[in-house]
């Protein structure tokens, strides 16, 4: 099996000298962004994690063997990293994506710039409803964003909702094929009967910021009615969209906050 080089001196660990092996002892295990700064307090690099203990745990060895030059060159300039706790990954990944728009650092390469506006885009008739995902909207499609690349994991899980909530009996195991792991042909329609108003409702209340009442329809269309399997999976994409269109609503807002000097 192959080995490494063996090292005379150990690699050095630029970030511990800095900030103390208690810095990465006490980051919550937790998910969340951590911003990091240099000597004039520039942010430099914005980054999340759904474990931020096991994440920050990976910039403590400066090992040139297992990291880019461009990583070790960061890890020399960063003096102090800000933590920000968030409910959950998604919305963790909502927040990192609004931070790097802001400071625009200048280790990040991914989503500095506004990429393709992309819209999750739905429209309701003849007993069916029907998602896509658009860069512009056709006539007769409501829209919601621009959302860029997370339009079609958020719509995802509304479609899977929307169907749960209105086929309760048959559940989240008989959604169609390749739904559960987000694989749609789109536009995705799901039928629904006479209920169309009832639905046109329970979106109006998602996409004008009341993720929570959306949330308690799909709750209450559903009780009592799924096994424990199908119920955990309707409660995955229920903090999905709550966590984002919570996000979405206040403009990134900071839930519980750490600063970790």
């Amino acid at each position: 099996m192959a080995v490494g080089q063996q090292w005379l001196f150990a690699p050095a660990c630029p970030l511990v000298d800095r900030l103390g092996r208690e810095f990465f002892r006490r980051t919550p295990a937790h998910p969340g962004v951590y911003v990091m700064r240099d000597a004039r307090g520039a942010v430099v690099y914005v980054g999340k994690a759904k474990n931020l203990r096991d994440r920050l745990g990976s910039y403590r060895v400066a090992n040139p063997e297992r990291v880019s030059r461009r990583h070790l060159r960061l890890m020399r300039e960063v003096v102090r990293i800000d933590v920000e706790l968030c409910s959950n990954e998604s919305a963790a990944l909502v927040r990192e994506a609004t931070l790097i728009r802001e400071f625009k650092p200048r280790f990040n390469r991914a989503g500095v710039w506004p990429g393709r506006a992309r819209f999750l885009t739905w429209r309701l008739g003849g007993g069916t409803a029907q998602f896509c995902v658009h860069e512009i909207p056709p006539l007769g499609w409501e829209r919601f964003g621009s959302l860029g690349g997370y339009a079609r994991r958020l719509l995802g899980s509304v479609v899977r909702l929307v169907w749960v909530a209105l086929h309760p009996q048959a559940g989240f195991s008989a959604l169609p094929e390749g739904w559960a792991h987000g694989r749609f042909a789109l536009p995705v329609t799901v039928g629904c009967g006479g209920r169309t108003s009832e639905l046109q409702a329970a979106l109006g209340e998602l996409f004008w910021g009341q993720a929570e009442a959306f949330g308690a329809w799909v709750r209450g269309c559903t009780e009592g009615r799924l096994p424990a399997f199908d119920e955990a999976a309707m409660r995955v994409d229920v903090e999905e969209v709550e966590s984002f269109a919570g996000s979405h609503r206040n403009g990134g807002a900071r839930g519980r906050q750490l600063a970790l000097l």
